[in-house]
């Protein structure tokens, strides 16, 4: 199968397009600097969308002909500050990036079989000690307002089928939160956001690329999907696992109020999403690291 990759050279991008070349597919790998090649990848463009969207500049639609599958991953990365630049350009890059997506699906000749658009469990909001599931309602707040308006653009694309890909804290050793964490946790700076008693659902990168090759191959699989761990942890049996795996202490207590210098940012820390790989479960997805414990070993 021949699948289109947006974001490619993103940290899932890099993931995925690895792991699609061992499964024998071919990758068309769309990024921003298609001059720029990723090693076993035909190179295409896809517009810069993190730019204020101008009228006297209209974005190239991008070209998926030839495209048995796409696999859309664009966006800016919410962690760090949420100033009103930062919301802007989350916010742009979603909806101006997946706008371009279905123009160019369709701008095709033939439909894609299939099409997986990244999304987030932001979609679903605090949920304080509820067990979330896809058919759980949307949330309110930044984040799940624009979650539900990506979702939305998504699905004007008219692909065979339509995969939301609602994913959850992903964990690499090179890359996103763990990245982050794991260095201050080492110097013996980790600690309990608030309480600690907030749900963080997770997935190892592993998983994650796996389930999005999973739902790229069974034509069964369509509609929201959420891409977390079937065992998410409370913040603080998150937090002493993370430290115990470093064998670093983790003696910090960081209260709500000293993490509003992030913004808005500070409610996605705060909030609580217990978030169940409903789907994935149903159609026999073979987890690998589906407790934090193993996936933590695995990466540090």
């Amino acid at each position: 199968m021949q699948i289109g990759i947006t974001g490619a050279s993103g940290l899932i991008g890099r993931h995925l397009v690895d792991k699609a070349l061992r499964r024998g597919h071919e990758v068309i790998a769309f990024s921003r600097t298609p001059s720029k090649s990723i090693p076993g990848c035909s190179m295409r463009l896809f517009p810069d969308t993190t730019s204020p969207s101008d009228p006297s500049h209209p974005k190239k639609v991008p070209d998926f002909s030839d495209c048995d599958a796409i696999v859309h991953l664009c966006g800016e990365s919410v962690i760090g500050l949420w100033t009103t630049q930062k919301k802007r350009r989350i916010r742009e890059s979603r909806l101006i990036g997946t706008r371009l997506l279905a123009e160019g699906i369709k701008a095709m000749k033939k439909r894609p079989e299939a099409l997986i658009s990244s999304s987030a469990i932001g979609f679903y909001g605090d949920s304080g000690d509820s067990a979330l599931t896809e058919t759980s309602p949307a949330g309110t707040g930044f984040l799940a307002e624009t979650c539900v308006e990506w979702e939305r653009e998504a699905l004007c694309a008219p692909a065979e089928r339509t995969v939301l890909l609602r994913t959850g804290l992903v964990l690499d050793a090179k890359g996103g939160a763990l990245s982050v964490m794991a260095p201050l946790f080492r110097l013996g700076l980790g600690g309990i956001l608030s309480d600690g008693t907030q749900w963080m659902s997770w997935i190892h990168i592993d998983d994650l690329v796996g389930m999005i090759l999973f739902s790229v191959e069974n034509s069964d699989i369509s509609g929201p999907v959420n891409g977390t761990a079937p065992w998410p942890e409370r913040n603080r049996d998150f937090t002493r696992m993370l430290a115990g795996q470093l064998r670093r202490p983790a003696l910090f207590h960081v209260p709500a109020f000293a993490l509003r210098v992030l913004g808005d940012f500070s409610r996605e820390l705060l909030d609580s999403k217990k978030v169940l790989p409903g789907v994935a479960t149903a159609h026999g997805f073979p987890f690998r690291f589906p407790e934090l414990a193993p996936a933590l070993k695995n990466l540090l």
